[in-house]
């Protein structure tokens, strides 16, 4: 499984309108094509920032996309008054989800990047290390790790069922990174937390 992720600056002030045109245009255009299998919305609408995120069975199918997925980008941009944006493709390595993501859910996404060849050994403290503390936290909903092995860049996702529970997780979540990143020989190049404005990724359990 791959995914597509889309980052962009908006103005504060037009969060929901970018919301609506993911909802009610972007999504179903998406969802007709080949090979994809879900999207997903993550904003800030304190500072702004937006992250789309699109899921695809293959490789190949993002990328036979690439030129399709352009016209509805620059409409996003428009609609939440952004002047551009910054497109990854990742690998996804890692999923595990506890229960649907319900309304007022949000996400707190860690950014590592490191030696390139150090990406299994990534996986594994995931699996092993990462994930079984994130599983006992109160009000955890789902998590996942997606990586680029040719830069050497991870990240990884975690929802909670609510503000409060991710707002109560940060002391936590700050020492695992940390002991993550050291482990890695990694930076922590950025850590952020959103509402989960849209949830309609499909993506099968890949624990």
């Amino acid at each position: 499984m791959f995914v597509r992720t889309t980052e962009v600056q908006a103005d504060p002030a037009r969060v929901d309108d970018g919301i609506a045109v993911v909802s009610n245009e972007i999504f179903p255009a998406v969802s007709e094509m080949d090979g994809c299998v879900g999207m997903s919305l993550l904003v800030n609408r304190e500072s702004g920032r937006a992250i789309a995120t699109t899921a695809w069975q293959s490789e190949e199918a993002m990328m036979a996309t690439a030129d399709k997925v352009m016209p509805l980008r620059s409409r996003a941009e428009e609609s939440l008054d952004s002047s551009g944006s910054e497109v990854h493709q990742w690998e996804v390595a890692v999923v595990h989800r506890d229960h649907a993501t319900p309304q007022g859910a949000c996400a707190r996404l860690t950014w590592l990047s490191g030696d390139p060849t150090t990406a299994d050994q990534a996986i594994d403290t995931y699996r092993m290390a990462v994930l079984p503390r994130l599983r006992e936290m109160d009000g955890f909903c789902s998590a996942s790790l997606m990586i680029d092995r040719d830069a050497g860049r991870v990240v990884g996702t975690v929802v909670f069922d609510s503000r409060e529970a991710m707002d109560a997780t940060r002391g936590d979540a700050r020492t695992i990174r940390e002991r993550v990143a050291t482990e890695l020989g990694a930076t922590v190049d950025r850590v952020d937390e959103m509402e989960m404005a849209f949830a309609h990724l499909h993506v099968p359990e890949m624990a």
